[in-house]
């Protein structure tokens, strides 16, 4: 039976979650469920979103599929239901999970372009106070408090996030680049405040690729492709990070890439290394001794779903920092058999390591320990 964290799953929100939170006079104005050509969807000031569950798929057959549920009733309890979802998690054998937001972007980006940033910031406060009192509050042993911030003013990131620390939280949801958006970017100090609270708290910071992503045209092809070349994006991304000046001057932030795989590390850190000594003399890089790949070894953990070829690459990177992500309830998760997908995943992989990779690297990282009440009771009925 394995043992597992899973450091990438999504909530899908439920209908209230802004309007029983925001102050009264913005409710109408909030995002809030209405009935609208044969479908449920989500509006605001300002904007409509169809998707209600971003491919939320758990617990139906693969050949129904399709891009998104139209109301809460095409999904199963799990996919929206603290409680339920910890009952699906259960079954297979998570017993810890850190997830990411659905309607606000995997980084609430969605906030920044509303006109009204008063109303802004009580949506990013509504969704915090959801997700620590409501969703985590539901199963206090198994769910990671995980925040996020207005990404559209670092003073107010600061503040928002002090806010959460005092109710519990226990990591960061933030943008893997927000120069892509046409926001302050990673090579100037404007974002220092914010990286300076999370290395001195010790509250990791979760970066989801595509959380940042520049807006992509499906148009001549399909959604799939990218998905699949998803890990591009994590690529240049982090390498991004590893020499910009943040991780230079902020030794001890931990920086978690999800849903970006593994298996393209090790060749992007040779080839960061490789460029770094060819290019930094011109480009008068900070902190010049220390090579990408260095920051990438302390500063950075990359999370993996099914990737057989990558975790056979782990020693080339770190095992300390590689984690398990179950991305539930999206299509790449490999619910409901999560237990079998990982006795095929780590066949013939030392115990140790999978202890390490399944739970122990992100125990440590979060400093969130998996219940062993919650383990002996359910470990009976897992079975790889």
């Amino acid at each position: 039976m394995f043992k597992l964290f899973s450091v990438d799953d999504h909530i899908v929100e439920p209908a209230d979650v802004w309007s029983s939170r925001v102050p009264a006079a913005m409710r109408d104005r909030a995002p809030h469920v209405v009935e609208a050509d044969g479908r449920e969807m989500w509006v605001w000031e300002g904007g409509r979103e169809l998707t209600m569950g971003l491919n939320a798929v758990a617990g139906t057959p693969i050949e129904t599929w399709g891009v998104e549920p139209v109301r809460f009733s095409d999904m199963i309890p799990g996919c929206y239901d603290p409680t339920a979802r910890a009952q699906d998690f259960l079954s297979n054998g998570i017993f810890a999970s850190v997830a990411f937001p659905t309607l606000p972007g995997f980084a609430g980006r969605k906030f920044m372009t509303f006109g009204d940033k008063d109303l802004a910031l009580a949506c990013v406060q509504a969704w915090n106070d959801f997700l620590i009192d409501e969703w985590c509050a539901a199963a206090p042993e198994m769910f990671v408090p995980m925040v996020i911030a207005p990404v559209w003013d670092v003073d107010l990131a600061v503040t928002e996030t002090l806010r959460c620390l005092a109710k519990g939280a226990k990591a960061l949801c933030w943008l893997e680049d927000p120069a892509n958006i046409g926001l302050p970017g990673y090579h100037g100090p404007y974002w220092e405040p914010l990286f300076a609270l999370c290395e001195e708290a010790g509250l990791p910071i979760c970066m989801h690729i595509g959380g940042a992503l520049p807006t992509v045209s499906l148009e001549g092809t399909v959604p799939m492709v990218e998905i699949a070349a998803a890990f591009a994006h994590a690529a240049r991304s982090s390498v991004n990070m590893m020499v910009s000046p943040i991780p230079r001057k902020y030794p001890g932030l931990k920086l978690v890439w999800s849903e970006g795989g593994i298996g393209w590390i090790t060749a992007a850190l040779e080839r960061a290394d490789r460029q770094w000594l060819r290019h930094q003399h011109w480009t008068k890089v900070p902190q010049a001794e220390v090579l990408p790949s260095e920051v990438a070894r302390r500063n950075m953990w990359f999370c993996m779903i099914e990737e057989p070829i990558g975790l056979s690459y782990r020693h080339d990177f770190e095992v300390g920092h590689i984690l398990f992500e179950s991305d539930y309830p999206h299509a790449d998760k490999p619910f409901p058999n999560t237990q079998a997908a990982c006795a095929t995943l780590f066949d013939g992989v030392p115990q140790a390591e999978v202890d390490l990779i399944t739970h122990g690297n992100a125990e440590t990282l979060f400093n969130f320990a998996l219940s062993p009440r919650l383990i002996a009771e359910h470990t009976a009925a897992l079975t790889p």
